[in-house]
């Protein structure tokens, strides 16, 4: 019965604070754009890059973080992983790179870049070694 209830407790605190991050650029777009929220898309190296971990786990998969944005953004990780293991499929790569292009053309990791419905930059940020409250107020500065 103990076991049970610790599977419950696990189950219970993994669905309760799971983020919403969309598989494809173009269904966060439609998703932000239908909900009329800001898109806040995410360049990672989630295997190889040290401040895109760290903000991983210190922010973006804060209980704070996953409460906001689940509310209030719509979520993309364009990845950039290295790892064989980790291997994105070859149409995910070629999305990721234009987007790359377009909004990170400078290629620094990470990048987090508030989109508005139009595609419009409104805000861009890397790492900070803030508390998860402090950056979810520095990306709404960017949002009017």
């Amino acid at each position: 019965m103990k076991k049970l209830a610790h599977i419950l407790v696990f189950l219970l605190s993994f669905y309760g604070f799971s983020q919403d991050w969309k598989p494809t650029y173009a269904e966060a777009l439609a998703v932000a754009t239908d909900q009329d929220k800001p898109l806040i898309v995410v360049f990672s190296g989630s295997d190889w890059c040290s401040p895109c971990i760290k903000l991983n786990k210190k922010v973006l998969q804060s209980e704070e973080f996953i409460s906001y944005s689940n509310d209030n953004y719509v979520l993309y990780r364009a990845d950039f992983p290295k790892k064989k293991a980790n291997k994105l499929p070859y149409e995910l790569i070629a999305d990721n790179v234009k987007l790359a292009e377009k909004y990170n053309p400078r290629g620094h990791f990470p990048m987090v870049v508030v989109l508005n419905n139009e595609e419009n930059v409104v805000g861009r940020v890397s790492y900070k070694k803030q508390k998860p409250t402090e950056y979810i107020s520095l990306i709404n500065t960017f949002i009017k």
